[in-house]
């Protein structure tokens, strides 16, 4: 019973010592020390339990990894969206609040030139349209979310601008791209009519077409006549049959392009052969070529009227000043004075 007492005894010291760091005197004389053990009186160095923590540098993180752990791979950072102050000089936007990498250009600067013409193309995904202008010829026009768009007077969006629309539009000169740019496209604008004065030079009954010389600018104008248009001489309604070359007419129209247009009224004002009266005074008088000038008192305008002096009585008492009536035939290209009636002489007063 002595031995197992003591056996007892020294399981229960070593159990102590090893729970509490010291070391446990040797009993008996028996037994060697296994090599590498301490020898007696030592202490047993006991491992520190993996919770305690090694101490950190100063302003460490306390989840920062150890030192000698940092270089190993390092993680991937996430991302960070930075807000930019307009106000801040250091910013990537310009003093008028301008990004010049987000934001669109400034519009150009320069002259605007308004255009007109029928969209022959389309592109929306490099926003341009191509243009035939009116008069001939054909312009490449760009676009963007700076370009105000309206039809009708309503402003639109580019969905709005189809083949085949006439539009006028103020175009700029892009000095930078050398583009012609667009900063207003007006579609589906109504022409206004205009009116001429003119004779008719050609007519074409197949395709319901007349040439009209312009007594302004001498130059020839086309038109189309079609079933709405409405021709007329004097109070009494007209056809296309009475439209002859050599007669004069006013015509109210709907630009098509710089030299043709539809007729939107066609008014006969002298027929080749017809027969007018002048009333008023002498402004002209070229005895020479018998040639004088009459400012007509029933519309206010003056007319030139060819004479002949052999056949006119009242020859020898023309004076610019006097006051005639005369009775003269439209031959195409002048009017012939066929009577000259004296109604008052010149520096005649009247009673």
């Amino acid at each position: 019973m002595t031995g197992t007492r003591a056996i007892v005894l020294g399981t229960f010291f070593l159990t102590a010592g090893l729970l509490t760091g010291q070391s446990i005197p040797q009993t008996g004389t028996g037994g060697a020390q296994p090599p590498g053990s301490p020898a007696s009186g030592q202490q047993i160095p006991v491992t520190q339990p993996p919770s305690v923590l090694t101490p950190q540098p100063p302003g460490a993180r306390p989840d920062a990894p150890p030192a000698d752990a940092q270089s190993g791979p390092t993680e991937a950072q996430e991302p960070k969206t930075e807000i930019l102050d307009s106000s801040s000089p250091s910013s990537g936007i310009a003093g008028d609040g301008h990004d010049p990498i987000l934001d669109p250009p400034p519009l150009p600067s320069g002259t605007t030139t308004l255009v007109g013409g029928v969209i022959s193309g389309l592109d929306r995904i490099r926003n341009h349209i191509n243009i035939a202008i009116y008069g001939g010829g054909h312009w490449t026009v760009l676009f963007d979310e700076r370009t105000h768009i309206f039809r009708n007077g309503t402003e639109v969006t580019q969905l709005a601008l189809k083949k085949g629309d006439r539009v006028y539009v103020d175009t700029m000169l892009d000095t930078n791209n050398r583009d012609i740019f667009a900063r207003n496209i007006r579609v589906g604008v109504v022409t206004p009519p205009a009116d001429i004065d003119g004779q008719i030079v050609d007519t074409d009954p197949q395709r319901s077409e007349i040439t009209v010389r312009d007594s302004i600018g001498a130059s020839s104008v086309h038109f189309v006549v079609d079933t709405q248009t409405r021709i007329s001489r004097g109070p009494a309604a007209a056809s296309f049959r009475d439209l002859q070359p050599g007669s004069l007419v006013r015509i109210k129209f709907a630009a098509d392009r710089a030299d043709r247009g539809l007729a939107r009224e066609i008014l006969i004002l002298a027929l080749p052969g017809s027969s007018f009266t002048f009333a008023g005074p002498i402004t002209f008088l070229d005895t020479h070529r018998g040639i004088l000038a009459v400012r007509n008192t029933q519309d206010g305008k003056t007319y030139d009227l060819y004479y002949a002096a052999a056949r006119t009585p009242e020859a020898g008492r023309l004076a610019v000043g006097a006051e005639v009536t005369i009775i003269a035939t439209f031959e195409s290209t002048h009017y012939a004075a066929k009577q000259i009636t004296l109604t008052k002489a010149a520096g005649e007063t009247a009673k």
